[in-house]
This record gives structure tokens, C-alpha cells and sequence, in this order.
């Protein structure tokens, strides 16, 4: 009896159409229920903008010697600012906060180079103990009701980069800009997914890939307004990059 040419990859096609879709919904809901709050952050009566930049510096040279994933500093970025957008921090305290971000968000991403708190106390110059992370760290994930994950930019730079380009220079510059825009309050509550294609986008326009799926469509009010900050970067992110050389 012959068996006849069945075609069974419809229904699995489909199956991971609906999962797609389940996925996507449940990524732009968590986009959403992490994002960080501009004005509350901005009513902060000891926190400035300008510590701030100083704090990023500092979390950009820590994660680099950790040696941590992409992902951990937007992550850690992410934290930092949803807890400000939530509890008033003192100015003595916003350091530790800080440090405390990324170890959180070192734990949830990287797993196996996670730094001790003996390394983050050696950073600090001893300038706070064990118990003071212990405290810190307990205090954050409460306040953020044990919400730690979300869809981060680096997430989106990679679901995107899949669906245009293939070329390490693309990602390293679009990587790039999304760590630019980290530093200026303009995105602070700009959504990830809608930061990671905007420089995709950009970062392809750059080396001449303007065929971007979703370049026509991007949102063109946060492409323009990356912009004038590429010519106005952070010391310690531009030494980052400056020694990257593409093989």
C-alpha cells in the first residue's frame, strides 16, 4: 500500500505561529510592567541627573571588569530605575543601589560570573559591608514585588538583528548606541523594543543597510532624537569601544 506525501509541517508551522504570538504578547506586557517612571524619577529630592552619569560610569567600568553579559547592564540599568521610580533614595544610599542592581541583575543573567560581595565591597573601598548589600538587595527585589526580569534592549537588539542583518559591525554600533542612550533621561522611559530598533535602524543606516526590515515603519521621533547625543559621549563608554576592532 502506497503511502501518500502528507504534508504535516502546516500544523507545526502553526503551532509556532501561536506560540510566537503568546511569546510576543507576554514580552510587550513585561515591556510595559518594568518600565521605569521618568517624573518619578525626576521628583527625587537628592538624586540628580548628573550622579546619575557618574553612577552609570561607574556600573559600565564594574560590568566590564566582571567581564558580565550584554544583557546584565541593561538589566542593572533597568532596576536602578524602577526602584527610584518607586522609593525615595538618599543621596548616601544611591551608590550602593547601584552596585546592588547589578548584582541582582549579574544573577539573574550571567549565573557564572556573578562578582561576591567581597569584590563589590573591594570596588567600594570597603565603603559598604556585607550586611549593607544583604539589606539593600532584600529591599530592592521586595520593592519591585520579585519582578526581575524583562524583555531588556539587548533582548530586542538580537530578535532584530536576526531579522536584517548578519554583520558584527551592525550589532557592535547598534549595542553602542543603546549604551549612549542609557546616560540621558530623554529615554529613560523609552520602551526597549522601540530603543533596539531605532538603533538597529540607525546602525545599519550607517554602513549602508537601508534595506532594514521596519526602517520604513520605525518610530522616527526616537531615531532623530538619538542623534545629537552619538557626539556627546561618556569617557568611560567611549574608552569601552574605543579598543574594538572587527576580525
Amino acid at each position: 500500500m502506497a503511502v501518500s506525501n502528507i504534508d504535516n509541517s502546516a500544523p507545526i508551522a502553526q503551532s509556532c505561529d501561536i506560540y510566537m504570538e503568546e511569546i510576543r504578547n507576554h514580552m510587550e506586557h513585561m515591556e510595559n510592567e518594568t518600565l521605569p517612571d521618568l517624573n518619578k524619577i525626576n521628583s527625587q529630592p537628592e538624586i540628580t541627573w548628573f550622579m546619575r552619569h557618574y553612577l552609570l560610569d561607574f556600573l559600565v567600568e564594574a560590568h566590564q571588569s566582571f567581564q558580565l553579559s550584554p544583557e546584565t547592564l541593561f538589566l542593572t540599568v533597568n532596576l536602578l530605575d524602577r526602584y527610584c521610580s518607586i522609593c525615595i533614595v538618599p543621596n548616601s544610599h544611591y551608590q550602593l543601589l547601584g552596585c546592588v542592581s547589578l548584582l541582582i541583575a549579574a544573577k539573574y543573567c550571567d549565573k557564572k560570573n556573578i562578582p561576591t560581595t567581597k569584590e563589590l565591597e573591594t570596588i567600594y573601598c570597603s565603603l559598604y559591608n556585607k550586611e549593607m548589600f544583604k539589606k539593600m538587595e532584600w529591599d530592592v527585589l521586595n520593592v519591585l514585588e520579585w519582578r526581575v526580569g524583562n524583555p531588556t534592549t539587548e533582548c530586542y537588539l538580537q530578535i532584530f538583528l536576526t531579522e536584517g542583518f548578519d554583520k558584527a559591525e551592525v550589532e557592535y554600533i547598534a549595542r553602542y548606541i543603546c549604551e549612549v542612550a542609557l546616560y540621558h533621561k530623554q529615554f529613560v522611559s523609552t520602551k526597549p523594543s522601540v530603543m533596539a530598533r531605532a538603533s538597529v535602524a540607525l546602525a545599519g543606516f550607517f554602513f549602508d543597510h537601508r534595506d532594514f526590515p521596519g526602517l520604513d515603519y520605525v518610530e522616527n521621533p526616537t531615531l532623530l532624537a538619538l542623534l545629537p547625543y552619538l557626539y556627546n559621549i561618556s569617557e568611560v563608554l567611549k574608552k569601552k569601544y574605543y579598543s574594538y576592532s572587527f576580525s
